[in-house]
Parts: structure tokens; sequence; C-alpha cells
């Protein structure tokens, strides 16, 4: 699916989604990322069972308002002593699959809110 969002010039911004890919900025992408309005941070992640709580520790040290974690394909929960630093840094955390989490990021991106997405594609 081809998004059109109308979002602040030189914001991160998904463009589209389908199954095993996203294009994040117009760029067709098949690997899991963190994305902020503002720059993309690696995310070296090989898909949901390989989760540890040093990847979420990555996003709290980021401080964003909300983290946006898309699943796949399908929406899964992580354990949450996975997601502590989340929790523990205040920082709210939405589960939901893939492209959910493309369409919300550029809602709230394009409200200015501190988000990122992270994103799982295996």
């Amino acid at each position: 699916m081809k998004l059109h969002a109308h979002a602040p010039s030189g914001r991160n911004t998904f463009t589209g989604y389908g199954e095993g890919w996203y294009a994040l900025n117009g760029e067709r992408r098949a690997a899991s990322l963190i994305v902020f309005p503002d720059r993309i941070l690696d995310w070296p992640v090989d898909g949901f069972d390989a989760l540890r709580a040093e990847d979420f520790a990555v996003l709290a040290e980021a401080q964003p308002e909300i983290v946006l974690l898309g699943t796949g394909a399908r929406q899964r929960f992580p354990h949450p002593r996975l997601t502590m630093a989340l929790a523990q840094a205040r920082i709210g955390l939405e589960v939901m699959d893939l492209p959910a989490a493309c369409r919300t990021y550029n809602i709230l991106m394009a409200e200015e809110r501190r988000v990122a997405a992270a994103l799982l594609v295996a």
C-alpha cells in the first residue's frame, strides 16, 4: 500500500508498506530499524523471537514520548520483562503490526509528537 502523508518537510515519513517491507522517505526497506522524525537508527534484531531487554534499553535512552513497536505481519506482545526499561523511563509503548505502526507513526509525527517506530520485518 502506498501512503500519502502531509508532514513537515525534512522529517522521516513512511510512504508505503507491504508484506515483509516498508518504504521510508520513498525508499523501500526490509530491515529492522528505529525511526524518529529526525533520525534513523540501525536496530540489529533478527525478528520478534530474538528481542532482548537491551533492545528496548536503546529506545529508553533516546527518550521518546511513545514507542510504536511494529511486530511484522501480525501483532505480537513482548514479555513485560523485556520492555521494563521503557516503563521505568515513563515512555509509552504501543504494540501493533507493521502496517499499523507505519500509519500511526505518520499521524503522531505530523502532530509533532516525540515518537519512535521500532520496526521488525522478520
